[in-house]
């Protein structure tokens, strides 16, 4: 008999208060046993798997996050290709400035000439003697991709297609563009007219970044213009990429023998903007498919970080012989950075301050160093600086500042805290 059962078949066990609390100690053993083998992997999560970046069909292509300037994928990016059509970026970047200087109105008027009326290839067809707006002219190279509508615009801004040339070669030079050079405003091919995928992702960046609502051009999936006396006629947007990627408002496509099938794309999604080039793919379609494999790489295993905005004070120092007692340090610009998706618990962020801060600075000098790093990786590596000046103090606070220092640091005392 087993606790008053008949037959063990029909006997229910019945546990006693102790017998409970002792299995439920038990539990609590196992459940700590296994927190303390796997606690640091239930912590940080599983590690990150980030497959190989894709092969592309193309000459040279590259994948940018547009924030923080991080190249995510690249190949033959520093070779030196004809851009073909992808030229108008720089051609419509150099609009965007004048108008933004203010020498540029974009609704005055530009005088077409025999030269622009006569130029081969994609057109805008405006007519020779008649005149058309500036932003109609922006729509047609941006939309359209005319040729026509970009040696117009550029005779009007510099008096002739030359001079306009040397006018993208300067603002080429300032964005850091070292493997560019332009002859012409249309893409129109030779021999000394060239780029690379790696310059072109500075320009696209800088376009989007400097001039945002010129960049709204770029996302207009048609135009239509006729000249004086003509029919209008309607031209789609040779992106196909605004049709099949709603996130997708940019930015120019590109076509010559040489140069073979070229794209500049740019897409957001939840915050996060990329930017890819594409050039010398086989096909039309090709350049498409390409850049969606980038954008979609890109999309599924990274994120954009904003780890801290500018002037954001990150720590308050000791000031000595100085008007202020104290002051903040921050940063000048934000601290922006593209990390694979799932190792953000990874990041460690660590500050170096100059042992003894002493005035007079500025504004914006730098006093240290902020290092943030992912694992054995460091992804950024930043001035700290002073967000306010300090004058000198006067000459007793000095005199005081100079000994209480003297003794702070004879009994080993932080300076920077005291």
């Amino acid at each position: 008999m087993i606790n008053g059962c008949i037959n063990r078949s029909d006997c229910v066990t019945v546990q006693t208060g102790t017998d409970w609390i002792n299995m439920q100690i038990r539990i609590i053993r196992v459940f700590i046993s296994l927190l303390a083998t796997y606690g640091c992997w239930f912590a940080s999560g599983a590690p990150a798997i980030i497959p190989a970046p894709p092969r592309l069909a193309a000459e040279g292509y590259l994948l940018m996050d547009a924030d923080s300037g991080h190249v995510l994928v690249e190949h033959n990016s520093q070779q030196r290709l004809p851009p073909a059509s992808l030229t108008k970026i720089m051609t419509s970047y150099v609009a965007a400035a004048e108008i933004g200087s203010g020498r540029l109105k974009q609704d005055e008027e530009a005088s077409i000439s025999v030269k622009a009326w006569q130029k081969q290839g994609s057109k805008m067809f405006v007519k020779e003697g008649t005149k058309v707006r500036v932003i109609d002219l922006l729509r047609g190279i941006i939309v359209q991709s005319g040729n026509d509508a970009s040696i117009a615009l550029a005779e009007h801004i510099a008096g002739g297609e030359d001079a306009f040339a040397d006018v993208m070669n300067q603002h080429a030079a300032l964005l850091g563009m070292r493997d560019t050079n332009f002859v012409n405003a249309t893409g129109w091919p030779d021999e000394d007219h060239y780029t690379t995928a790696a310059d072109l992702v500075k320009l696209t960046r800088a376009l989007i970044v400097d001039y945002p609502e010129h960049y709204k051009l770029y996302r207009e999936k048609d135009f239509t213009y006729g000249a004086p006396g003509e029919i209008p006629k309607k031209q789609l947007n040779r992106n196909r990429l605004l049709w099949r990627d709603k996130s997708v408002d940019g930015v120019k496509t590109g076509y010559t023998e040489a140069a073979g099938y070229c794209l500049v794309s740019s897409a957001v999604r939840k915050g996060m903007r990329l930017i890819t080039v594409v050039m010398g793919a086989t096909s039309e379609e090709s350049r498409v498919t390409e850049s969606q494999k980038l954008l979609s790489y890109g999309f599924r295993y990274f994120e954009t970080l904003n780890l801290y905005d500018a002037e954001e004070t990150l720590r308050t120092v000791r000031v000595w012989g100085g008007e202020k007692r104290s002051i903040d340090l921050g940063l000048q610009q934000p601290v922006i950075i593209t990390v694979p998706r799932g190792t953000k618990a990874d990041l460690e962020a660590s500050m170096t301050v100059q042992g003894v801060i002493k005035a007079p600075f500025s504004k914006g000098e730098s006093l240290g160093t902020l290092s943030v790093t992912n694992g054995e990786t460091t992804v950024a590596d930043v001035p700290m600086v002073a967000l306010v000046s300090v004058e000198e103090a006067g000459f007793f606070q000095r005199i005081w500042d100079a000994v209480l220092l003297f003794f702070t640091q004879m009994f080993s005392v932080d300076p920077l805290q005291v």
